[in-house]
């Protein structure tokens, strides 16, 4: 069997990709622990460990409110950069390297579904520290088999409360009556983290190499949406409060992708229902 490995193994997303692979593959991986990006030592030693045939490469900072700018470039963008420096220091014979970037590198754009040919205009630190992430990593393109990804929003049972969908699921889960949001006239697609996780597995098995994909549904929801859902499915209703420290001046109104490219790489992969989703989150313990 073909060996993968995962950077950040041990993450929301990690944790799901490795269940995800192993039928198919020998899963390997880094933790946040016992390898820090920012430092290439801690690559090389990784890579020198287990000589890996695919890497998926989803170590990074992926909160947007982080408290420190600086983090967000030391670990998204240097750290990938010292990924890639050491795969070509090692010469390994690497098949397929899947780069996970972010949808927020397309800030606020004047079309209602994004695709990849779009200027990117990030708001934040976060969506600029992808942005030259991703603007260095096609510097590699003619040396590795490289695809740069682009997640929009995705969840499940499992993600850090600190994300939108898990904190409105445990307020209604705990049986709160109110919830304190920020910017409420937003939309999202807020994607099943399997969905994410199949489209990461075809994209390691595809031909495809020096693309950007958007990993993207095209179904956008509104957030006061998923709260009338969660009304309807928990049984009772919830006051809403905006909490003036959550609003963010430079919030991204809608964040919708389009899928056009990803489905003509790999075909169509099945999508889940939001209602579904929130059941299975709300009923989680």
């Amino acid at each position: 069997m073909k060996k993968v490995l995962i950077t950040a193994i041990d993450s929301f997303t990690g944790n799901y990709l490795k269940q995800h692979l192993e039928n198919s593959y020998i899963v390997v991986g880094t933790s946040f622990k016992d390898c820090d990006i920012s430092k290439k030592e801690d690559i090389l030693k990784a890579l020198k460990k287990h000589k890996p045939d695919y890497i998926v490469h989803l170590a990074g900072i992926s909160y947007v409110a982080h408290d420190s700018s600086e983090e967000f470039y030391k670990v998204n963008t240097v750290g990938t950069t010292n990924l890639l420096d050491a795969v070509l220091e090692l010469n390994l014979n690497i098949e397929k390297i899947v780069v996970a970037s972010s949808a927020t590198i397309y800030g606020n754009q004047h079309t209602e579904i994004l695709d990849e040919s779009l200027c990117p205009n990030p708001v934040n630190h976060y969506g600029a520290s992808k942005l030259a992430m991703e603007c260095l990593a096609k510097n590699y393109f003619s040396k590795l088999p490289i695809i740069i990804t682009r997640p929009f929003n995705y969840t499940g049972v499992g993600q850090a409360e600190h994300f939108l969908i898990p904190k409105i699921v445990n307020h209604y889960k705990n049986k709160k009556n109110s919830i304190e949001l920020g910017n409420l006239d937003v939309k999202r697609e807020f994607n099943d983290i399997r969905f994410v996780c199949e489209a990461y597995k075809k994209l390691l098995e595809s031909e495809a190499r020096s693309e950007v994909v958007n990993i993207a549904t095209e179904n956008p929801i509104a957030l006061m949406d998923i709260i009338d859902i969660m009304n309807k499915i928990s049984g009772y209703k919830i006051e809403v409060k905006v909490n003036p420290s959550f609003v963010r001046k430079d919030e991204i109104k809608t964040l919708c992708g389009s899928s056009k490219k990803l489905f003509s790489i790999v075909g169509e992969i099945e999508l889940g229902m939001l209602d579904d989703m929130l059941i299975e989150m709300l009923h989680n313990d």
